[in-house]
């Protein structure tokens, strides 16, 4: 029997959240040629939601897995119908952003990131993830009434 894929089988639900720091910096991970989708563009980090799994959990259970860290002050943003034609996949994604509560961030899993980077809100790749690129503007608008 074949195992049914989620995203390609059936709408996949999956989860990321922005890693902020005090400099206005959002931590971004460059998708390998092994990602399930996008590879080569920059996403935030997660992944998808296991059955009987909370959002916020993912969320600390990805980063946990991806970065070996532990975060904190989760605050929703959106969700993205995260729909890829030439892929033949769709995912609605839930977007939120936290910061790290404790760790160094470290790439967990070379084989689905080739490279992690810091970049500046106003400075960011070209190459952006979909639901990374259509829930910045609202991260940032949320950080500016947060944190300033």
């Amino acid at each position: 029997m074949n195992e049914l894929k989620a995203g390609k089988d059936f709408i996949g639900v999956g989860c990321g959240v922005f890693l902020i720091n005090d400099n206005e910096e959002v931590l971004l991970l460059k998708r390998s040629k092994n990602s399930k989708n996008e590879k080569g563009y920059w996403n935030k980090v997660g992944g998808e939601v296991e059955f009987g799994e909370k959002l916020e959990d993912a969320l600390r259970r990805e980063t946990k897995e991806e970065l070996n860290i532990e975060i904190d002050d989760i605050e929703f943003l959106s969700v993205t119908d995260h729909i890829l034609s030439e892929e033949k996949q769709h995912w609605v994604g839930f977007n939120y952003m936290a910061k790290i509560m404790s760790g160094t961030p470290k790439i967990m899993e070379p084989d689905k990131c080739d490279e992690m980077k810091w970049f500046r809100f106003d400075r960011m790749p070209d190459k952006l993830a979909m639901p990374t690129k259509e829930s910045l503007p609202l991260m940032i608008k949320k950080y500016k009434e947060k944190y300033r």
